[in-house]
């Protein structure tokens, strides 16, 4: 990897440890994003994913709630990682080209989502079959693209957990994507020793941008961030999405 690439990627994490610093998620959603401009996502994922792993089993550990969670959402958990694994060919078969097109409109139908903030709810009855279903149309997805946030968030929002508890929350479901993503990238030979220099610096910049993200939180309006934020998002997957149907039809 080129010196360039490397302090592009650097930057990428710094960013994006900052915003998982100040609201609590988001380092694999815009890491994979930036990344994508410069690298196919299979090996952007092969980057993110050692970051990814640590920062979300430390945020699995920090809280009283991980075995009511496992007992919840054990549905939810088992169906993402049948989904990652069946569809583990994605990134690296024939259509892995088509990569960063549905990477790009996967961001951009995250950030409408959230900035709209749709709210429904879903009976605690109703909660094992249907985060059955999202667990794995999320690993599906996941698995082609790297992130797990469609139709993911929309079900945690849905479900009402406390605050403290759906950040456990969201740790151990990250947790479980990123592992079983590990293992598909593993498999297919991508994630090797090649990696090691790249995710050591993706790593440093993660929890630097976390620390920095977190120091910084009382004296930025959350919300404000949060919408700046989304609508970035909106114009990175319009972007990727664009930049990549032009590669792929046009060049």
């Amino acid at each position: 990897m080129s010196i360039s690439l490397l302090i592009f990627t650097a930057a990428a994490f710094l960013l994006a440890g900052f915003v998982k610093g100040v609201l609590g998620l988001g380092l694999p959603t815009v890491s994979m994003g930036l990344l994508a401009v410069a690298m196919p996502p299979v090996h952007a994922l092969a980057i993110v994913i050692v970051p990814a792993i640590l920062t979300n089993i430390w945020q699995t550990f920090v809280g009283p709630y991980l075995r009511d969670i496992l007992v919840r959402l054990w549905p939810l958990m088992l169906g993402l990682a049948v989904g990652i694994r069946l569809n583990a060919g994605m990134m690296t078969g024939p259509y892995a080209r088509y990569g960063s097109i549905l990477l790009g409109i996967l961001l951009v139908i995250y950030a409408v989502v959230s900035l709209r903030k749709f709210v429904f709810t879903i009976n605690r009855r109703d909660e094992k079959w249907t985060g059955a279903i999202v667990g794995l149309v999320t690993g599906v997805i996941s698995a082609a693209t790297g992130v797990q946030v469609v139709p993911s968030m929309p079900y945690f929002q849905a479900i009402g957990m406390e605050k403290d508890e759906l950040v456990q929350a969201l740790g151990v479901f990250f947790t479980v994507a990123t592992l079983a993503l590990a293992f598909n990238l593993t498999a297919a030979g991508v994630l090797d020793e090649s990696t090691a220099l790249p995710g050591v610096i993706a790593l440093a910049c993660s929890f630097t941008g976390m620390a920095t993200g977190q120091a910084v939180r009382t004296r930025l309006e959350p919300d404000v961030f949060r919408r700046w934020f989304l609508i970035s998002m909106i114009l990175l997957g319009i972007y990727l999405a664009g930049a990549a149907s032009y590669e792929i039809y046009f060049a």
